[in-house]
């Protein structure tokens, strides 16, 4: 497990490089922290590394967003805050989407955790005062 603090928002940059190293090898990774942290921030900072040319937002109301990279790579952003039935992301394919070998980032994750595959990367984000942010990466084995 690693963790370490933001002072200011505009640090995230750094934080997704760190995040990036730690993560790599693991397809899944799970973005948790209260609404307004920086969570989508973040996913945007780490899908600039990986060179994504599609706009990264939040897919509040879509559930999933398809974001492609210079590679002709696939990643998959998910946001299941607006869900009320684990179910529907059975809906959505889900598992297909989490087995299928490409990134997939996952805010709100815990609206499905029965969902989520055994070895994930989990990515707390945890408001301080102020812009600071403090940050925790381990990888989870449920």
């Amino acid at each position: 497990m690693e963790s370490w603090e933001c002072k200011q928002l505009d640090e995230i940059s750094n934080s997704a490089e760190l995040i990036l190293d730690l993560c790599r090898d693991y397809t899944v990774w799970v973005f948790k922290g209260e609404m307004g942290a920086g969570k989508t921030t973040l996913i945007k900072e780490i899908c600039h590394l990986l060179a994504v040319v599609d706009p990264v937002s939040s897919p509040t109301f879509s559930l999933v967003n398809e974001y492609e990279t210079k590679n002709g790579e696939i990643i998959y952003h998910f946001d299941f805050y607006r869900i009320e039935d684990p179910m529907e992301a059975i809906e959505i394919g889900v598992e297909e989407y989490f087995y299928s070998g490409n990134y997939c980032f996952v805010e709100w994750a815990e609206k499905i955790p029965g969902f989520l595959p055994d070895t994930f990367a989990l990515i707390e984000i945890k408001k301080g005062m102020e812009e600071m942010r403090h940050l925790r990466v381990k990888i989870s084995h449920q």
